[in-house]
């Protein structure tokens, strides 16, 4: 789409504010994740984290053609949500090795496309490296946690597509761009231009292929924000999204 098409959009009479809020964010920035993987019919995605971006980045991948979608997180209400409203195969890292529980599930070959929805603040354990990026964090080394991004890397199948919305900060430690790039890998990544999907998304709720309101939890007041805050950062009280309302 030109950028000569971006502008304000006229929400239609009907349609809930609770189904459009999120054209203004996570949304865009799900589906931006989703379609810079180069989906192609029939493709496993694989994606890092089952957060508000995250949930949206699954239902994405399905609207542009994924055949298999496998997302990947530790905190029970996320992993519910994606199987329930994402329709997606999960995997628990507390419990399961993800290379090798991926590599079991697509036999051998790897996913097609590989979704880093994490970041910089990627839970720390249970593997080494996260313990460490985390060690480094404490006394200042690093800023940044990039387990999920040497996952991706790494489980991505050759000539496949890997894609960084999860947001990063300064130098990333011991990615492994050897593989990256001896297996023909492609990276894509960047902020997410919203303006530009406010049209074609808005067209996808109201013809709907996709309600964005339901990853909503909490419906709070804003003198509730705090505690909001708490729970949204300690994932306590089955919390993933808040609309916080005066």
């Amino acid at each position: 789409m030109p950028f000569s098409d971006v502008g304000p959009i006229k929400i239609p009479e009907g349609i809930p504010d609770e189904k459009v809020l999120f054209l203004s964010d996570i949304f865009p920035t799900g589906y931006l994740a989703a379609e810079n993987c180069g989906i192609e019919a029939g493709d496993t995605v694989a994606i890092w984290g089952c957060g508000p971006v995250a949930q949206f980045a699954i239902q994405s991948a399905w609207m542009l053609g994924a055949g298999r979608v496998i997302a990947i997180d530790c905190v029970p209400e996320r992993l519910t949500m994606a199987e329930k409203l994402g329709k997606a195969e999960t995997i628990n890292f507390e419990k399961d090795d993800v290379y090798d529980r991926l590599m079991t599930m697509t036999k051998g070959r790897g996913p097609d496309r590989c979704i880093d929805a994490v970041g910089a603040e990627n839970h720390a354990g249970p593997t080494i490296d996260s313990y460490i990026d985390k060690a480094k964090q404490v006394i200042h080394l690093t800023k940044d946690r990039p387990h999920s991004l040497r996952e991706a890397i790494k489980c991505c199948r050759n000539w496949g597509t890997v894609s960084i919305p999860g947001a990063y900060i300064g130098m990333l430690d011991n990615i492994p761009f050897g593989s990256a790039m001896n297996r023909g890998l492609t990276l894509r990544m960047g902020q997410t231009p919203v303006q530009k999907y406010l049209k074609p998304l808005l067209q996808k709720i109201i013809g709907g292929e996709i309600d964005p309101s339901k990853i909503i939890t909490h419906h709070l007041k804003l003198t509730d924000a705090p505690a909001a805050y708490k729970n949204f950062s300690e994932k306590t009280d089955g919390c993933v999204k808040v609309v916080m309302q005066p």
